[in-house]
């Protein structure tokens, strides 16, 4: 069998709430040994986060830290600090989200842990990057606010909204684990370790996409539109008789397969429709014609006739409907990790060759201190 494409590789968590754990869990997903340093007592803050919560911790907590083992190291203790340099020294990356300048009072600071380890990739994620706004503890939340996230989120410029997931926090657990792959493909040329840097701030915006390129060529903030698309119609959400359904007509072509599914096709040919351009111009007008037609039916008979007619479309559901829909589609959108711990949203991304380690329960509090303090006196390479 083909090893995980991190087999080997011991990363030191140094990190806690979200974008960081994320990070790591998707090394460990990819086979690598992932040890999770937490302060004794409390651990990483999400183990509070709740409710809900399962049997033995926060649902928040168990997120984004499975597969991982967890030690408890007191770094104002000297021989627990002693215990944590050796872990930098052993260990192949390290991943911390502390205010910039904390761990160097312990010795583990980028230039200190090079020093003890040159071959060590060293990832850090912040708030607002290490410079000017070092200081600025980073919230999800207060990103969404000032990074303009929430500026193009809800129904109109007085109501701004964030998302309903800690959105940034995702992207930049996702840009971490890219920028450690890229700094592991590196070190395999070079020999040589570096220091990765995300901040939450330069994730967000550098996932703004078309919004962030519509400011940067008009010089006009984007405003927001709810469920609309700034440049596409329809492109949003419809009422019908029941619910609602998302349309997405991305081309002329697809507007025409939907104006004949509704039994509208001269919309197609009409001069306020019949190009993309001159649907948003006139969008409210379309909209008030199309949902005339669907408000005669319920969503589930519009989508069954608009995906016939090859028109991108679904009916909004929930998240316990999108699970629903993910099995029915046969993409096993989850994993079994043992009693007392719900199913794991399984790794994203299939492979035709590396294998995925199956996820195992997010470890309790200093589980593993006996395992990994008995490793870090012994001269062993793992775990």
């Amino acid at each position: 069998m083909t090893a995980a494409p991190l087999d080997g590789i011991l990363v030191a968590d140094f990190s806690r709430v979200l974008a960081g754990p994320m990070a790591t869990a998707l090394l460990a997903d990819l086979g690598a040994t992932v040890v999770k340093v937490e302060r004794p007592g409390t651990g990483d803050d999400t183990r509070a986060w709740g409710p809900p919560w399962t049997e033995t911790t926060s649902a928040y907590f168990e997120s984004a830290n499975r597969t991982k083992r967890s030690v408890t190291l007191d770094l104002r203790d000297a021989h627990d600090l002693r215990l944590a340099h050796e872990l930098v020294r052993r260990a192949d990356v390290l991943v911390e989200n502390f205010r910039t300048g904390t761990l160097d009072r312990y010795g583990l600071g980028w230039d200190q842990a090079a020093a003890l380890n040159p071959a060590l990739v060293y990832c850090s994620l912040t708030g607002y990057g290490s410079g000017a706004g070092a200081s600025l503890p980073g919230y999800d939340f207060v990103i969404q606010a000032v990074g303009g996230l929430m500026s193009i989120t809800g129904p109109d410029a007085d109501h701004p909204h964030k998302v309903g997931v800690a959105l940034v926090d995702v992207l930049t657990g996702k840009d971490a684990a890219i920028g450690i792959l890229a700094a592991l493909a590196h070190r395999a040329r070079t020999g040589v370790g570096e220091h990765v840097e995300v901040s939450l701030l330069t994730s967000l915006l550098g996932s703004l996409a078309n919004q962030a390129s519509n400011w940067l060529t008009t010089g006009r903030p984007p405003a927001p539109l709810g469920n609309r698309h700034p440049s596409i119609a329809p492109y949003e959400t419809l009422h019908c008789a029941d619910g609602l359904i998302a349309v997405a007509c991305g081309n002329d072509g697809q507007f025409r397969k939907m104006a004949a599914a509704l039994g509208r096709v001269e919309l197609a040919d009409d001069v306020r429709f019949c190009t993309n351009a001159v649907r948003v111009q006139h969008r409210d007008v379309l909209v008030a014609i199309l949902e005339e037609v669907l408000l005669t039916r319920d969503a589930q008979h519009w989508y069954q006739l608009l995906v016939a007619a090859d028109v991108p479309v679904g009916v909004v559901g929930d998240i316990g409907s999108a699970f629903e829909l993910a099995d029915r589609l046969g993409l096993d959108p989850t994993r079994e990790v043992g009693a007392g711990h719900p199913p794991q949203v399984r790794h994203p991304i299939t492979y035709s060759h590396s294998q995925v380690v199956p996820p195992a329960a997010p470890p309790g509090l200093g589980e593993h201190n006996d395992q990994i303090r008995r490793w870090l006196a012994e001269d062993r390479r793992t775990p």
